[in-house]
């Protein structure tokens, strides 16, 4: 039962990315041990929370990566390191650079590499990224899709 001052610990992660912050599954695990009580219940308690994610905020950690690094992403031709985020060369999504991939390429990268994705969120996922007209993601408009509003280079 939640009691006042508190939150499920199942929902740091939409409040943390709600304040603009993208860390990875390992961080926010991080993160809510770091705030979790010594037996774990469940519940997070706001005053253990809030001086955490004042600090992160204040720090800028977890910023999330700006078109350049998105769009790179599924570009690079070198093994690329951009802040937390590292793309290794031989892992190019757009080897033939058409400016496109295919839903399958994407999904199939999306489950091997990275972070875990339920077949909810792929199929949520495709459903933005996928042209309609096309039958492809074309990943430059699907990387101003992910960006926060107003953010677009």
């Amino acid at each position: 039962m939640l009691c006042k001052g508190t939150f499920l610990n199942r929902e740091v992660g939409t409040i943390i990315r709600s304040l603009g912050c993208c860390p990875s599954e390992a961080e926010l695990h991080d993160m809510i041990q770091e705030v979790e009580e010594e037996e774990p219940t469940g519940f997070i308690r706001w005053e253990k929370f809030q001086p955490m994610m004042t600090r992160v905020l204040l720090e800028k950690r977890y910023q999330p990566a700006n078109e350049e690094q998105l769009v790179r992403a599924f570009e690079v031709s070198d093994i690329l390191l951009l802040e937390d985020l590292c793309i290794v060369g031989h892992r190019v999504l757009d080897r033939d650079k058409k400016s496109h991939i295919t839903p399958d390429e994407l999904k199939k990268y999306m489950l091997e590499e990275g972070e875990h994705f339920t077949q909810e969120e792929m199929d949520e996922m495709l459903t933005a990224a996928v042209d309609p007209d096309k039958g492809v993601v074309l990943y430059r408009d699907f990387v101003t899709l992910m960006l926060p509003d107003g953010e677009t280079n």
